[in-house]
Formats: structure tokens, C-alpha cells, sequence
């Protein structure tokens, strides 16, 4: 029997047919976004961090890539088991501050909701196993997920919906529940991402004809849950795709692909309210990560990796330059150590690692890409403490 769609369903059909051609939004989380989770990386970290894990979301083969990190050298070597399966569309993978649990938002199909994967991580092989509950209820079509940096709370921003859905996470097991019903944000949310002090969260929106802008929220303390600041949204550039807040927590940055350029902004400590900063935009692409130390920020163009230090004062962003990288480099991530950058080929479906330099940020390239699923999407790593 041929299978019949009202209006909502050919959208959610059109924006899956979307994110199967051009990756769609998602990141970290972050980010994505930020934040990101594929976001947290961007937040400070406490010193005697060490090279973990890194796990690479495959949007085309439903599943998750996980790779050790080689401490001295930052090369990638495949887990065993790797890949382990995921939902369909997996499209933003963001991991707890704990290094404990993974999270994947996977977007899903016209017959199949979208929902929220979750693993618990096995602290000495890397490898992921899912979490009894697992997967758990999200919006339609989510497309990025954040774990705040206190790891009580996590939220997903569903494109289609144009929500955020908002959870606990329990600390001992890694389930997820639902805080209550899922929090309005714009057309189409793309990246969200939660500030280092727990305090703020941000989102990504794309808002029709390519513009975009960014939805900011305070967290409740004790509930997690969100209220818009007040002046949300905030104007950004074209086609919005990732938010990241850098690691001191004053500056945000949203990348935007249209326009190929970074919105830049101070965030106002006491509400969370965004003002551009000079200079902005910054050329730029598809999504920006920054260091843990906060001096540099890498960019995925879709073609290339594109490096910037970070003006600590006022948060301008300053070229050092571009980096070859595969086809379509679609995410960037900087590792916690801050020693090793690596980048999601989403048309090569590999991944390429770099060393940076401490001085001034460029990146060397560690050697040949490394094998990943089909449309990498979403990289993000844990870390050892010593």
C-alpha cells in the first residue's frame, strides 16, 4: 500500500532528503556545537589532561566510530567493536564531562521518530555499550546534543520541531529524563551549546531564505530547565551551523555557512545577552571549535581547515592560515590536551588528525586520513587525567 503524507510529513521528508545531501546541522554540539560536548572540548579544563577517545558520529551508515588516541603522537587506532550501531541519521555526538557516557542525536526517518542514543564508555578499551532506556524520546528530526558542564543536564535541538528538548542525566547510570516539555527556539534550530558556567545555553537557528539568528537561554540551577533572555534571538550571518562558546566563557561564535563567515559576540555574564563584537563577521564556514587553552580557534570550510588566534581582550579572530584536508571537512575538534586537532571528511568518510603547534596554533598534519563510516558528521574526544 503506497504510503500517504499531510504537509508535516513531506517536510520531514524534504529535510531528510536535505541532510542526506549536505550533512544538514547538527554539531556541538557544537557545536554544536559548542559545546561542543562535541561543545565541552571548548570549555577549561583542569590541568593534567591527557589524549582519551574520540568518536565520530557516521550520519550515511547509522553508527558510531571509536578511535584511541595515541598520547604522544595524537594518531588514531580503531577500537575494538568499532563501529557500534546507532539510530538512523546520526547526526551530532556530544560526551559526558565524566568521560563516562556518549550521547548521539539521530535525526531519524519519515517512519522512524527521532531519538537520543545513549552508551556508557568503557574507561580502558573506549568501547560503547548502550544504555538500558536507550533510545530515548526527542523532538523531530533532532540535530545536535549538549551535556552541560556540571553533566546533571542535556539538551538536544530539534530541526523540524523548532525546539530544544531538555533532560537530566542520571550520574550513575547515564539515562536520560525528560525535564518537561521541549523549549520553542527558532525556524530551524541547527547547533546548541551550554557556556563553561552552566549558566546559558545557545542555539543556532536557521530562519528561512538563509538567514539565521541565535536563541539564548538561561538554565535553572537546580531543574535545568530554560528561559529565553531577554532581546533572544540574536541576529548571525547566513545558514547558521554551529554555536561554540570558548573556554574563559565570554565570547560566543556561530559559523555560518552561506555567508562562509563567523558571527562573534560578547555575552553578558549577568543574563546572557549577546552583543556582536568589533570586526564580525570573520570569514569563516561551516562550523568553528575552539582550544581548550582559548588561543585558537579552528574552522571546517567544507574545504579546508582554516586556524585563528583568539584576541583574549575582545575575541577578534585573526587568520594563521588554511590547511589541506579530505573531501568536504564538515567538523573540527581540538582534543582535550590541546595538543591535536582532527577533522570529519564527510565526503572523503574519513578522518584527519593534526599536531598544532603551542606557539601559534598551525597544524601539521599527523599523516594519512583515517577510515571512518559513511558521512562523518560529528567528532568529539574524552580525556584522561593524570
Amino acid at each position: 500500500m503506497q504510503r500517504k503524507f499531510g504537509a508535516a510529513g513531506v517536510c520531514v521528508l524534504f529535510v531528510l532528503a536535505t541532510l542526506a545531501a549536505c550533512g544538514g546541522g547538527g554539531g556541538g554540539d557544537g557545536s554544536a556545537a559548542a559545546p561542543q560536548p562535541e561543545n565541552l572540548a571548548a570549555a577549561a579544563q583542569p590541568s593534567g589532561n591527557v589524549a582519551g577517545f574520540a568518536y565520530v558520529a557516521n550520519q550515511g551508515s547509522g553508527n558510531v566510530s571509536a578511535y584511541a588516541i595515541d598520547t604522544s603522537t595524537g594518531a588514531l587506532s580503531e577500537v575494538a567493536g568499532s563501529p557500534f550501531a546507532a539510530g538512523i541519521g546520526p547526526e551530532s555526538i556530544s560526551v559526558h564531562p565524566s568521560g563516562k557516557f556518549a550521547y548521539v542525536a539521530n535525526f531519524g526517518s519519515a517512519n522512524v521518530s527521532g531519538s537520543v542514543s545513549a552508551y556508557t564508555i568503557d574507561a580502558s578499551t573506549g568501547a560503547l555499550s548502550e544504555i538500558a532506556g536507550s533510545p530515548f524520546a526527542a523532538g523531530t528530526l533532532p540535530v545536535s546534543v549538549t551535556v552541560d558542564p556540571s553533566g546533571r543536564f542535556a539538551y538536544v535541538a530539534n530541526n523540524v520541531s523548532g525546539d530544544v528538548s531538555a533532560y537530566t542525566i542520571n550520574t550513575t547510570t547515564g539515562a536520560l529524563t525528560s525535564i518537561g516539555a521541549a523549549v520553542a527556539a527558532g525556524f530551524r534550530p541547527n547547533a546548541i551549546t551550554v557556556d563553561p558556567s552552566g549558566k546559558f545555553a545557545y542555539v543556532a537557528n536557521f530562519i528561512g531564505d538563509f538567514s539565521g539568528n541565535v536563541s539564548a537561554y538561561t538554565i535553572d540551577a537546580s531543574s535545568g530547565a530554560l528561559s529565553e533572555v531577554a532581546g533572544s534571538p540574536f541576529a548571525a550571518g547566513l545558514d547558521p551551523q554551529s554555536v561554540t562558546v570558548e573556554p574563559s566563557g565570554r565570547f560566543v561564535y556561530v559559523a555560518n555557512r552561506q555567508s562562509a563567515d563567523v558571527s562573534a559576540y560578547t555575552i553578558n555574564a549577568g543574563t546572557g545577552a549577546l552583543s556582536e563584537i568589533a570586526g564580525s563577521p570573520f570569514a569563516g564556514g561551516i562550523q568553528l571549535f575552539v582550544d581548550p587553552s582559548g588561543k585558537f580557534a579552528y574552522v571546517a570550510t567544507g574545504s579546508n581547515v582554516s586556524a585563528y588566534t583568539v584576541n583574549a581582550t575582545t575575541g577578534a579572530l585573526t587568520g594563521i592560515g588554511a590547511y589541506a584536508a579530505g573531501a568536504s571537512p564538515y567538523r573540527v575538534t581540538v582534543d582535550f590536551s590541546g595538543k591535536f586537532a582532527y577533522v570529519a571528511n564527510r565526503g572523503g568518510n574519513d578522518i584527519s588528525a593534526y599536531a598544532i603547534d603551542p606557539a601559534n596554533g598551525a597544524l601539521n598534519s599527523i599523516g594519512q586520513a583515517v577510515a571512518a563510516g559513511t558521512r562523518p558528521t560529528s567528532i568529539t574526544t574524552t580525556r584522561t587525567i593524570r
